[in-house]
């Protein structure tokens, strides 16, 4: 087969738009974005994606200016970051929850000493860990796929996208990341709360009695047990979370 070079360049101008906001979501999104993937793996699933809506788009990019195209691609990029950016407070909730609950059961001191993950708090990663488990069992990946694939239809990229609706949504949303991780926490930080209390009122009645050799050690084992305790609430908290960023990533793309 023949293709003319006037052909090419305009099914390739049609390939980068598309493309653009494909590749920035997966940089940006969750589970996409995670080491494990590395850059050949995330630049070969973007292609195939966005081969499957290349077809779809009927735009006709051979009046345009190269200044014109370079503005739609970084149009595409801003939306595509974005839209991941936005789903990635849940983790940052999440985090957030962790290390509120690590430093009431007294493990801030143990990201001090972690060589892998830096500053990091323990129950930040384990929650972080159980997120990502929550989001694959609640098919978020094959759920976000499908918003990204829907988004050409609603948005065309050849259309500005309204920065009043981003900023509305990023005001709405962003607290999520303190509100979340403080309903995560409550219910432990309260309980961990009682316990110091008792102590300090052990503490009182019994001068003599070590408080750090006997209170460290109480508070640490009393936590693990709550937050073993409180694991089926935070779970469904956690996935009420994704349940949440989808409806919101859905509005946000007019789907």
């Amino acid at each position: 087969m023949n293709f003319l070079v006037s052909e090419v360049v305009t099914y390739l101008s049609l390939f980068v738009l598309p493309f653009a906001r494909v590749s920035a979501f997966m940089l940006a999104a969750p589970i996409f974005s995670l080491q494990a993937f590395n850059v050949r793996f995330r630049v070969l699933f973007s292609a195939i994606l966005t081969f499957a809506v290349v077809e779809s788009i009927t735009f006709d990019t051979q009046g345009l200016a190269f200044v014109e195209l370079m503005t739609l691609v970084i149009m595409q990029i801003f939306v595509g970051v974005f839209a991941g950016f936005l789903l990635q407070i849940v983790n940052g909730a999440v985090a957030v929850g962790g290390q509120a609950i690590s430093n009431s059961m007294g493990l801030g001191m143990a990201s001090l000493v972690d060589p892998s993950l830096g500053n990091v708090p323990v129950i930040s990663q384990f929650l972080i860990i159980l997120s990502t488990f929550i989001f694959i069992a609640v098919d978020g990946h094959l759920i976000l796929i499908q918003l990204l694939l829907q988004s050409f239809q609603t948005i065309p990229v050849d259309e500005t996208f309204s920065l009043d609706l981003i900023y509305r949504v990023f005001i709405e949303w962003s607290p999520l990341l303190f509100l979340g991780g403080l309903v995560v926490a409550l219910p432990i930080l309260i309980s961990v709360l009682l316990i110091n209390a008792g102590l300090g009122m052990i503490t009182r009645s019994a001068p003599s009695l070590n408080i750090i050799s006997v209170g460290f050690p109480a508070i640490l084992v009393a936590g693990t047990v709550l937050l073993m305790l409180a694991i089926p609430g935070i779970i469904q908290r956690i996935g009420i979370f994704w349940q949440d960023g989808f409806a919101l990533l859905a509005t946000l793309w007019g789907l």
